[in-house]
This record gives C-alpha cells, sequence and structure tokens, in this order.
C-alpha cells in the first residue's frame, strides 16, 4: 500500500480552517488585537469619566462582550481589506495571502459570515441598539468595497478614500459608547459622544504616519503623494495634538488636584512623542516617516486614558 493512501487526506473544511487560522496569524497581528482591547476600555473608560464624573468606573461582563466582539470585527474588516485591496497588493504587496493563493476569497467570505452572525448575536444580548450598530458596521465595510470598485477615483485618490472610509471608525465608537449607555457604564450626555474626537484624533495620527514618505511614490496610497511629506507629517502631528486637547477639554484635568491631577495632565506630556517623530523626519535623511513612535503614542494615551478612568472618580 502506497504511503499516499495510507494517510487520509484532510478533510476540506479543517484545511479551510487552517488556512483561516493562518491568514489570521499574518494579517492579525497581536498588536491588532491589543489596540482592539485598549481601544474599547479605553472608549468605554471615557465615556464613563467624563458623562458620569461622580460614579466609578471598572469593567464589566458586557465590557468583555464588546471587547471581543471588536476585535472579531476588526478582524472582518481586515478580510474585507484583503478583498478590496486584491488589484493594487498583486502589485505593491505580492506576498499577501490572497495573492499569493495561501486563502481563497470563498474561505475569506464563509469566515466573514461566520463572524458577521456571531458578532450580532453577542451584540444582542447586550441590547438591540448594540446589535444594530454592529450590524451598520459590517455593512459599511461591504459599501466600502463596492464603492472602490466601483469608482476609480475613491479607489486611488487617498485623501477622498480615507474621508469614505473612516467612517466605520467612528461607527465602531458609536457601537461602544451607545452599549455601553444600554448596559449602564456610560450616561447618555453629549460628552460620551464627543469622546470620539479623542479617538479619531489617536487614529488618524497613527494613519497619516503610516503612509508618509520624503521620497515619491507614485502608483502607492501614500498621503505624502497628496500633501507632501511635511504636510502629511503635520497632517498627523495635528491631529495628536487634537487627541490631547480632546481629552483636556473633556476631562478638564486643571479640576483635580495632587496625584489626580499629574494623572489628567500626562496627556500633555505625551504629545512630545510625536512631536519628536515629526522633528526627526524632517531632519533624518532616511526616506519613511517613523510608524513605532504613532504607535507608541496612540497605545500609550490609551492607557493613560484607562488609567484616568479607574482613578479620576
Amino acid at each position: 500500500m502506497s504511503s499516499a493512501a495510507a494517510t487520509p487526506s484532510t478533510p476540506p473544511v479543517l484545511g479551510s480552517l487552517a488556512r483561516i487560522a493562518r491568514f489570521t496569524a499574518v494579517m492579525y497581528k497581536p498588536h491588532y488585537l491589543l489596540y482592539g482591547v485598549l481601544w474599547v476600555l479605553a472608549l468605554e473608560g471615557t465615556a464613563a469619566l467624563v458623562s458620569q464624573p461622580d460614579s466609578s468606573w471598572h469593567p464589566t461582563a458586557s465590557t468583555v462582550v464588546r471587547i471581543v466582539v471588536v476585535a472579531f470585527v476588526l478582524l472582518y474588516l481586515r478580510m474585507v481589506d484583503e478583498q478590496k485591496d486584491l488589484d493594487y497588493d498583486r502589485v505593491h504587496n505580492p506576498d499577501r495571502p490572497l495573492v499569493t493563493g495561501a486563502i481563497s476569497a470563498n474561505e475569506l467570505r464563509s469566515a466573514m459570515t461566520v463572524i458577521a452572525v456571531g458578532a450580532i448575536a453577542a451584540s444582542l444580548t447586550l441590547s438591540i441598539g448594540s446589535a444594530v450598530l454592529i450590524a451598520a458596521v459590517l455593512a459599511y465595510g461591504l459599501v466600502l468595497w463596492g464603492l472602490e470598485n466601483l469608482s476609480t477615483t475613491v479607489r486611488t485618490d487617498i485623501v477622498l478614500n480615507l474621508a469614505i472610509t473612516y467612517p466605520v471608525q467612528l461607527l465602531v465608537t458609536a457601537y461602544v459608547v451607545v452599549s455601553a449607555i444600554g448596559t449602564g457604564e456610560v450616561r447618555s450626555r453629549w460628552q460620551a459622544a464627543a469622546v470620539a474626537i479623542i479617538f479619531a484624533g489617536a487614529f488618524l495620527q497613527f494613519e497619516f504616519a503610516r503612509k508618509t514618505s520624503k521620497s515619491p511614490r507614485p502608483g502607492e496610497m501614500y498621503y505624502s503623494n497628496a500633501l507632501g511629506a511635511n504636510g502629511s507629517a503635520t497632517a498627523a502631528l495635528v491631529c495628536a495634538a487634537i487627541a490631547v486637547f480632546g481629552d483636556l477639554a473633556l476631562v478638564r484635568p486643571w479640576t483635580y488636584s495632587g496625584p489626580q491631577a499629574l494623572i489628567a495632565w500626562i496627556p500633555v506630556v505625551l504629545l512630545l512623542i510625536p512631536a519628536t517623530a515629526a522633528s526627526k523626519f524632517r531632519r533624518a535623511s532616511t526616506p519613511d516617516y517613523p510608524v513605532l513612535p504613532a504607535v507608541l503614542f496612540i497605545l500609550a494615551l490609551y492607557l493613560v486614558l484607562i488609567v484616568q478612568a479607574l482613578v479620576l472618580t
């Protein structure tokens, strides 16, 4: 009997699951998961702090559900990106799993369907509003895919593309805040909605930083192609400042004293990270904007926001 005949073949379903797992390991790095966890905790905690400063905040079982849902929805959106960017990746990222055939589009779509059903079902245990908003996030990802397929301008104009794609982040923010209002961690006040400014600024400083270069990048989706290297670097720094001063306006650190005041003012110190990165970029001979400081800023800011939410009550 041949060895091929003696060894049973891998069932198709198990093979697909293995390929999806490998895709996740390659395209959904641990720092993406860390970002998702910190994002939900910082967002819920900050919304609680500024909407009901007289009450203490701490993560609950509902918070854990939101973290799990957001983590899987970020993976879903990564799967959408893998498919809608296929033509671009064939030229600029030929090692991507869908380009190399390490996974098929049908396998990604099957995984997306499972994630979508699970995310909506889990959110429904929190509230109807939670389920509606997470469904809106999932649907918006598909709408973006359709828009880029239909419009060359949307696909190739990076500034327009950002204006159209960023709202998916706002929808996730709305999901977390509205869900937390529904389960009682956050009070329904204008301050809870206003925290979106902090998280928009923090994310966009990273977005501009990771696609900024002094070298011309014809055909590549770089903000520096449209705004110039200095313009793109300045945009990253301005977004970081918006995040920090948005936090100051809502948390009002001048109303605290002692150790609490020190914690409340920490975000101002964190501005040194993007400011130093922008300064080095302008002086350095290396062409690309340093991405690590942008990552450090967003993670450090979210950690500080979590600490603020825990102690500034």
